[in-house]
């Protein structure tokens, strides 16, 4: 069996390559192969839809920079100066790739922005870098005015389910809305409408049954038409799972329920939701799970991975099982290899505690995890993994 890689964006000034050895036979390893210094926290990572050794990542700093990587054979990179240009705004935290223009959320400078892009060389036209500043109503009561003192938009990603126009979904966990964008005739994107969530909630981000943006190897699916109709929105603030159906043409989604992402709620606390992750079924894994990390759990056994079954149908998620990964503000977890039988973990970490990066197998058809190889630990609580890209 071939070994994988694996790149890690990071609260530190680098994007880091590891290589995963499954090793059947033997003990399967996770080690760390180089690293390529690109600048201030690249903690979001994306490939080029047409060419996966292109990756794009935003520097979270005041003056926000979209940055391209160039990666060898190897998983070795390096970064193509003449590509760097600005993001728009302030500390960009989420961005995606299209095949013509990476679209970018600013955390801090509450915007959307768009540069167009390209597979050669120097890869973006930063001179034509659009940019739109998401709508914040100020003084809504309920809000949490630590973190909802203005727009945050923490996500961008399409909206699969929309068949008859192209369509972005962008939550913004300042305004607690899903902004709902279309492309206009000018070719840019126009707000249209938003989904509501609960006030101080903080949307994150979102996920859809059977429509996972896949990060790694290609899956063996077992319908590529099955995408669902349901919308799954992640409230950071209030660590909760928001249930939504979508309608036909553009009639508003229903709410269905809003589920807690911990068996046990955590009030009062610092917990935080932060990812969450729905892999096709296939052949390996027929039935439906959704994968949601939680952040800065006080037990001495580090956060908690929720797993909700959706055997009961989409629209019913049910807490299942909860993992304990002995990491800390666990935020980044992407599922590779073939059948999304792997799931790669990362903690944050502070004064060297916390910290670290796990390979976990998908067992009981994905309804339990299983810790199989872990980067050394005195490397992995050093990197402050924040996102993870399988190669």
């Amino acid at each position: 069996m071939p070994t994988h890689k694996i790149l890690v964006g990071s609260y530190t000034d680098s994007i880091y390559t590891l290589e995963f050895d499954p090793a059947p036979s033997g003990t399967p390893t996770l080690k760390l192969l180089s690293q390529v210094n690109v600048g201030h926290h690249p903690s979001w990572i994306d490939a080029h839809p047409s060419d996966r050794s292109l990756i794009f990542t935003g520097l979270e700093q005041e003056d926000g920079q979209i940055v391209v990587v160039k990666y060898d054979k190897d998983g070795k990179g390096q970064k193509v100066e003449e590509a760097t240009c600005s993001s728009g705004g302030a500390s960009p935290c989420t961005l995606i790739v299209a095949e013509h223009e990476v679209i970018v959320g600013n955390y801090d400078g509450g915007t959307l922005a768009t540069v167009p892009i390209s597979t050669s060389p120097p890869y973006t036209r930063p001179a034509e870098l659009w940019k739109l500043a998401l709508p914040f109503e100020a003084g809504k009561p309920g809000r949490d005015l630590s973190r909802q003192e203005a727009s945050h938009p923490h996500q961008t990603v399409f909206n699969p389910l929309n068949t008859t126009e192209k369509e972005l979904l962008v939550p913004d966990l300042g305004s607690d809305k899903v902004w709902q964008l279309t492309e206009s005739s000018d070719g840019h994107w126009a707000i249209r409408g938003f989904i509501s969530a609960e006030t101080g909630g903080g949307p994150r981000h979102v996920a859809i049954h059977g429509t996972y943006h896949h990060r790694g190897a290609v899956s063996h699916e077992v319908d590529t038409n099955d995408k669902g109709n349901t919308l799954y929105i992640l409230l950071e603030l209030t660590s909760e799972l928001a249930v939504y159906k979508f309608h036909s043409g553009r009639q508003p989604l229903t709410h269905l329920t809003t589920l807690s992402t911990l068996k046990e709620s955590p009030t009062p606390s610092q917990m935080k939701a932060a990812e969450i992750l729905i892999p096709k079924p296939n052949r390996s894994f027929p039935t439906a799970y959704i994968y949601i990390s939680n952040r800065e759990d006080p037990h001495p056994e580090g956060d908690i991975i929720a797993i909700f079954s959706l055997e009961r149908g989409e629209e019913h998620p049910e807490l299942v099982t909860e993992e304990r990964t002995g990491l800390r503000h666990v935020r980044g977890m992407v599922f590779g290899g073939e059948d999304d039988k792997w799931l790669v973990v990362g903690g944050v970490g502070s004064g060297g505690k916390g910290g670290g990066i796990k390979i976990y197998e998908r067992s009981e058809g994905g309804r339990r995890l299983r810790q199989i190889a872990e980067l050394d630990n005195a490397v992995g609580k050093e990197l402050n993994a924040t996102a993870f890209l399988w190669l």
